[in-house]
């Protein structure tokens, strides 16, 4: 595990992966966003927001839908209802996967809603990796100053690729998943930081927001791209040149497919819907958010968990979800959700139970 190392930043620069150029062909876009609106839960209403139940009558209930737990208390006590419901997997030894951000990053999630969170977790370390385009987190010595810099100096940190990689493999994708995408375009196997195979569990603790090359990320961008290690996994997934697509879309897709079989039973997730702007935490300059806040989800299902967050967005008046949507549909961000449908990474039925 590398230790926090003395030394000064670098001046900070906007990344190349979160550049803010580029727009989607709007016929596409209308058709897309009629297309998911058609089918979202929270647009039509058709999710079940219920009470939550007993732990006997959670127990005895059907689970043809998947759970996904919700409150609108963007709290400490509100994140840690939410963190209750779903970490009965997580055991042993485990990694809390965030996303630190650029040094001063404008939009990262409050500190307290980490601090308050991580002493409640046995045994955790909060992970990354180092980052491929040009920043301070490039390298081991300067990601570690950025994560003091952002308060993270109250607990262990691991930069999980500092002392090289290891490979995990990428599960073969099902028939209709390769018939239905691009032949020797993905993974067979994807390089993460080294140490993410010494953690038992996997706890993914995401800023839900937006993302130039994804469209937005949320769980799976998070353990995708953010356990990928910096000089090869990273390259591995976006590919030369950084091109945006399907292509790229499925890579990120299958790499987080490698990091959700391998740990199984043990990974979780919370998305945190705040300061959605529609720049990730990787861009030093990120944009401010005009989408309204709403709330926390937890799950044990990545798919679930990334619908419902979208399902949420979708469901806001269109001018306030206008910004964020422009960013998901002019970058495809939706083929996130179906090629994890097709790689049978999760359900995306769900049933949204406030708590």
């Amino acid at each position: 595990m590398a230790a926090y190392a003395a030394g000064p930043i670098s001046s900070s620069v906007s990344p190349q992966a979160c550049s803010r150029s580029g727009k989607g062909n709007d016929v596409k876009k209308l058709v897309k966003r009629r297309t998911f609106l058609k089918n979202g839960a929270i647009a039509l209403g058709t999710v079940a927001i219920a009470g939550l139940p007993g732990a006997g009558a959670a127990a005895a209930r059907p689970q043809a839908k998947s759970r996904v737990f919700f409150t609108k208390d963007l709290s400490v006590d509100g994140l840690l209802r939410i963190y209750s419901r779903i970490n009965e997997g997580l055991t042993g030894r485990i990694g809390i996967k965030l996303h630190s951000g650029e040094p001063h990053g404008p939009n990262i999630l409050p500190l307290e809603l980490i601090q308050g969170l991580q002493p409640r977790i046995p045994n955790s370390t909060i992970v990354e990796c180092n980052v491929l385009y040009p920043s301070p987190r490039q390298t081991t010595a300067g990601h570690l100053e950025t994560l003091k810099t952002n308060g993270f100096d109250f607990c262990p940190i691991d930069v999980m690729d500092a002392e090289g990689d290891a490979l995990l493999p990428v599960p073969a994708a099902p028939a209709a998943a390769r018939a239905a995408s691009t032949p020797g375009a993905h993974l067979t196997e994807v390089a993460v930081g080294k140490s993410l195979p010494t953690y038992d569990s996997l706890f993914v603790y995401t800023h839900f927001k937006g993302h130039t090359m994804g469209g937005f990320g949320g769980s799976l961008k998070n353990i995708a791209i953010g356990c990928a290690s910096g000089r090869v996994g990273k390259r591995q997934i976006h590919g030369d040149g950084w091109p945006r697509g399907p292509l790229f879309l499925e890579r990120m897709v299958e790499a987080g497919n490698a990091v959700t079989a391998h740990f199984g039973a043990h990974i979780a997730y919370i998305n945190v819907l705040k300061n959605i702007s529609v720049d990730c935490d990787c861009d030093a300059h990120g944009v401010k958010p005009t989408c309204p806040d709403i709330g926390i989800l937890g799950s044990t299902d990545i798919l679930a968990i990334d619908k419902a967050s979208i399902d949420l967005v979708y469901g806001l008046p269109e001018a306030r979800r206008h910004d964020i949507v422009e960013r998901i549909e002019s970058r495809g961000g939706l083929h996130q959700l179906e090629y994890m449908k097709a790689l049978r990474m999760g359900n995306d039925q769900y049933e949204l139970i406030r708590v």
